[in-house]
């Protein structure tokens, strides 16, 4: 019996990667949100956190190619969304004009392309 994991794709160790970090900015971030305040500092900690998991889950499962594309989706809409909500607390204004509203739209895409990837049949 091999007992030896597969190696570890480049996408999939992005994915720990990103989920690591998004994990400790959404405890960064709920921790000055707690002391200093902000309504927008606080939303993006929950989604920094509520979505860390799931980059962490998809990097070390490596299932199917899409359901790493949705991953890769949902990263990029966090990053915008929360990368605007951010930058209105600290910063004083919008990352770019409509930057969280297309954040927020690639956050939902990504969650029904990751849906779509349990369609995906596996090659036997």
């Amino acid at each position: 019996m091999d007992t030896a994991e597969p190696p570890a794709g480049d996408s999939g160790r992005i994915l720990v990667f990103a989920g690591g970090l998004c994990g400790a900015a959404g405890v960064a971030l709920s921790a000055a949100a707690a002391h200093l305040g902000g309504a927008f500092v606080a939303t993006a900690a929950s989604f920094l956190l509520m979505h860390a998991p799931v980059f962490l889950a998809v990097g070390l499962l490596r299932e199917n190619r899409v359901l790493r594309i949705g991953s890769f989706v949902l990263l990029a809409g966090l990053l915008l969304f929360c990368g605007d909500l951010l930058a209105r607390d600290f910063v004083g204004s919008r990352l770019f004009p409509m930057s969280a509203p297309i954040g927020g739209t690639l956050l939902i895409g990504g969650w029904l392309v990751m849906a779509a990837s349990a369609l995906v049949r596996k090659p036997v």
